[in-house]
């Protein structure tokens, strides 16, 4: 997250966070006041003065001290981020609940600390609880009140754009071939822009589906992408030269497809006043780093692939809207079986030797990974599809599980238990990529977690090549790079397509790439 989009963050913190504090100051001058009038009322102490005198001391000291307690409570328990884009029912129930566990932890400590010099017995401390629980919670309940017809209205807009398809560009693909099938199984109506570079065959048994729709058309095609916006309800864009080599091999054509289309594809989808939009990035925009990195960790991408992701976050972000709301996935390494097999991945690559070969090869075996099994990540993006706007809207998740944080020396271990007897043989070379990744914020604001776990991917390898649902793993068809090599990058439909894609490129876009970038001969 930039230094902007964090001050922002607690700039929408700050005021929330601030009326907190003056509710629960307030509300513990409201108990001492009570219990002045109840305790010299009832003559416990002879003096008003002295009593009130005694709260003083103790208000200007150690409640000083101890109140920020609440919102230190409130913030770790998600008061002020994962809770807001809850129903309001739930809202309320979480408030109460952790308003409840901030006055233990105040109590707790008041009396553990304080001991003796503490005048605050049990008749202020429960009338503080009840007015700092009516407080904090009724000024919620007050705002939900507030808010309910204008909300109601949202939920209303938003029950309306469900009713369209779902876009899903790049939906022949590895990941695409996958979520086609699970947004059907959720009752979804589904519309594909694919330009069957690498053929129809993982979703050819969808097509005569009534509610499939396929359009043969390239992302960088104008009017292929009017055609294929207009009417949908969402956009998961998936479309892309994927992984660093792949990328390397024509870099005028990566910046087109990775950058330039989605820049394209916005201004369409926001014209045509499309809400939600996915885009599929990866976590490689972490670069090489020892540090676990969250969604606030700094991206230092170290090749064109990411460095063009990067940038597609960015615009992104830059057209947000009241009525766009874009939604970055970066994607951990992908792995296991789809309709469309790949084994240019590193676990399906490494099962497939083990298989066939017995022996593999792990290159700079410390290095980490997070993974996810292909799976995994067409249910987060049902997830992402289905969350309040509120909860959603341009937030970056990466997209896996803590426990998928893997060396490559794992892989290979894993690898071995699977297959008994693989030699395995270790490597140093140039690559320095190295991150793992935090995925809290998708676990505990969508509450998911993956399935499927390195062993289980490796597995239903093993398991396809036993019944010889694949063959021959080396055949170009399972590898981006493999094809990309042979058959060329695709090219533009036209020479207008070509500077539609120079517009959206933009100069900026190019300079950033010089450090990757071919000459424009190689390039070409």
């Amino acid at each position: 997250m930039t230094d902007q989009r964090k001050a922002a963050k607690w700039q929408g913190i700050a005021p929330r966070v601030v009326t907190d504090f003056l509710i629960i100051h307030c509300a513990m001058l409201v108990a001492f006041a009570i219990s002045v009038s109840y305790q010299t009322h009832g003559q416990a102490w002879p003096s008003a003065d002295d009593l009130a005198d005694a709260f003083r001391r103790y208000y200007l000291s150690w409640f000083l001290i101890l109140s920020p307690v609440f919102p230190l409570v409130f913030y770790m328990n998600g008061f002020y981020t994962y809770v807001r884009p809850l129903a309001a029912k739930e809202k309320l129930k979480k408030f109460t609940l952790v308003v409840m566990l901030s006055l233990a932890v105040f109590i707790s400590a008041n009396f553990l600390v304080v001991q003796q010099a503490n005048p605050v017995g049990r008749s202020v401390a429960l009338t503080f609880g009840l007015f700092a629980l009516l407080g904090l919670v009724g000024v919620r309940v007050g705002k939900e009140l507030l808010l309910g017809d204008e909300r109601a209205d949202q939920k209303d807009r938003s029950k309306a754009a469900s009713q369209g398809p779902v876009l899903v560009i790049g939906g022949a693909g590895y990941v695409g071939c996958w979520l086609i099938r699970r947004l059907l199984e959720e009752g979804k109506s589904v519309r594909v822009l694919d330009n069957a570079v690498y053929g129809l065959d993982p979703i050819r048994d969808l097509l005569q589906n009534p509610r499939v729709e396929y359009l043969n058309g390239d992302c960088r095609n104008i009017q292929d992408v009017v055609k294929a916006v207009r009417g949908v309800s969402s956009i998961v864009h998936l479309a892309a030269i994927v992984g660093d080599p792949a990328c390397e091999i024509d870099h005028k054509t990566t910046i087109e497809i990775n950058y330039a289309a989605t820049r394209m594809i916005v201004e369409v989808a926001k014209g045509y006043g499309v809400e939600r939009f996915l885009f599929a990035s990866s976590c490689s925009v972490y670069g090489a780093t020892d540090e676990i990195m969250d969604e606030d960790s700094k991206v230092e991408p170290v090749s064109l692939y990411g460095q063009l992701k990067v940038a597609a976050e960015q615009a992104l972000l830059e057209a947000a809207s009241d009525d766009f709301h874009p939604v970055l996935l970066r994607f951990a390494t992908v792995f296991g079986l789809s309709n469309r097999p790949r084994f240019d991945l590193v676990v399906n690559l490494l099962s497939a030797k083990a298989w066939q070969d017995g022996v593999i090869t792990i290159y700079n075996g410390e290095q980490w990974r997070p993974f996810v099994h292909v799976k995994d990540l067409s249910e987060a993006i049902i997830l992402l599809l289905s969350a309040p706007l509120r909860a959603v809207s341009q937030q970056t998740f990466n997209v896996g599980d803590n426990s998928l944080n893997h060396t490559l020396t794992e892989v290979g271990e894993v690898i071995r238990r699977v297959f008994p007897g693989t030699r395995i043989e270790g490597v140093e070379n140039a690559d320095k990529r190295n991150y793992r990744v935090n995925f809290d914020k998708i676990q505990k604001r969508l509450g998911f977690r993956c399935r499927y776990h390195l062993e289980d991917g490796v597995r239903e390898i093993k398991a396809a090549f036993d019944s010889s649902a694949i063959d021959n793993y080396k055949n170009i068809r399972f590898s981006n790079l493999g094809f990309l090599r042979q058959s060329g990058t695709p090219a533009n439909k036209s020479e207008f397509d070509a500077e539609i894609m120079a517009v959206f490129g933009g100069e900026h876009i190019r300079r950033a790439a010089a450090p990757y970038a071919k000459s424009a001969t190689t390039a070409g």
